[in-house]
């Protein structure tokens, strides 16, 4: 009798050939034009439009636009990738991608009209930027108690209020904003708005002055009486909160393949640094002490990748948003931790040298920060998982 052989399944990490053409394209054009800019971008807070013209030249404001619309069709799991591999060189061009990609690109695939795809997707993929404003002063964590109020007058509906921390508000030619439609039923009252950045009565107001992620820019957006379309509305008039935790729980994937890229970056400098740094006559990467800190930061690496690529595989099969909330959290959580530890662990191997500004693992330490504050603080990551759990999700 012979026995019956099946095939295994893939490993996570196990590169489709596409896939890992892709990754190696990605990574190439990270080191070639992002890397001799990031300390200029950072001293200036600001990131140059000849890089964003590059991005979208590139095809990674479009990489999951269909080819018929401009982009370049590839799956989630190469967008993540792409997240991954810029921020390895620099977490603030990668949020830029990113934010354009998860958090306004993929909402309108999803969710769009096929009229408001035609018109907005050929855009997004050859050089508008898009952002995505919901935060607010009192809505941070609680993120849709909103203040800014929708009111529908016939033929259009008109906007008033003020967002805060808007990421890639100062580059955005198009938001996917937020405001409320019936206060009266809270976050069930709520509208997803697609609002070009050049309608009369939005403002850009203050720039944020960061501690890290310094190029990208995060903004607050005045809204004066801004006059929208009735046909402006992405999904239904109070569908704004499903949209909107769709495209967090994705966005909370991206995070954390950004903070898997920036831990990547840190251990890879701090790894070559041990090679060639000498003390007592030999490489400090000879001693047990760095050789154990480097393998433990090679491994928590490894198990934050895994959780990233489990759930954007995950989303690629065609999981509802609703099953991603907890396997997304917990990549976000995880991943955050990880990074801002590795990257502290970095500094300590370099030693003084890399509390210097001009080393690149201190600006990756000030980037890492903010993986366990934004699209969620940790306490709110903590707060989805245990809830899935109580529900037996």
């Amino acid at each position: 009798m012979t026995a019956t052989m099946t095939r295994a399944p893939n490993a996570l990490t196990q590169l489709q050939d596409d896939e890992k053409e892709f990754q190696k394209s990605v990574r190439e054009f990270a080191e070639r034009v992002v890397k001799p800019r990031i300390n200029e971008m950072d001293a200036l807070a600001e990131m140059g439009r000849d890089l964003i013209d590059q991005l979208f030249a590139a095809g990674l404001m479009g990489i999951e636009v269909p080819a018929e619309q401009g982009g370049s069709g590839g799956s989630f799991f190469k967008l993540m990738l792409a997240i991954e591999e810029l921020s390895r060189i620099d977490p603030a061009v990668a949020v830029l991608a990113h934010v354009h990609n998860v958090l306004v690109v993929n909402p309108l695939m999803r969710w769009g009209t096929p009229e408001q795809k035609s018109r907005y997707l050929p855009k997004l993929a050859f050089d508008t930027v898009g952002a995505y404003s919901l935060s607010e002063v009192q809505a941070g964590s609680d993120a849709f108690a909103l203040t800014t109020r929708a009111e529908d007058h016939g033929d259009h509906w008109l906007i008033r209020g003020q967002k805060k921390w808007t990421t890639s508000g100062r580059e955005a030619g198009l938001f996917l904003l937020f405001a409320s439609v019936k206060p009266e039923l809270g976050g069930r009252g709520l509208g997803a708005f697609l609002i070009e950045a050049d309608s009369p009565g939005l403002a850009i107001g203050k720039v944020e002055d960061k501690m890290g992620l310094r190029a990208s820019s995060t903004c607050e957006i005045h809204l004066d009486g801004v006059k929208v379309p009735k046909d402006g509305v992405l999904g239904s008039p109070t569908g704004g909160n499903e949209v909107g935790t769709d495209a967090l729980n994705k966005g909370r994937i991206g995070i954390a393949a950004q903070m898997v890229g920036l831990a990547q970056g840190a251990f890879e400098a701090a790894l070559r640094y041990s090679q060639q740094r000498k003390q007592f006559g030999q490489p400090i990467g000879s001693f047990q002490a760095v050789q154990f800190t480097l393998a433990e930061m090679a491994t928590e690496i490894e198990a934050a990748r895994l959780l990233t690529y489990n759930v954007a595989r995950m989303k690629d099969a065609g999981a509802p948003y609703f099953r991603l909330a907890r396997p997304s959290s917990m990549a976000k959580l995880y991943a955050a931790r990880i990074a801002e530890k590795v990257a502290s662990q970095a500094i300590e191997i370099f030693g003084g040298a890399g509390y210097i500004r001009d080393n690149p693992v201190e600006k990756l330490y000030r980037d890492a920060k903010i993986g366990s504050i934004y699209e969620g603080t940790t306490n709110m990551q903590l707060r989805v998982i245990a809830s899935a759990l109580s529900e037996g999700g």
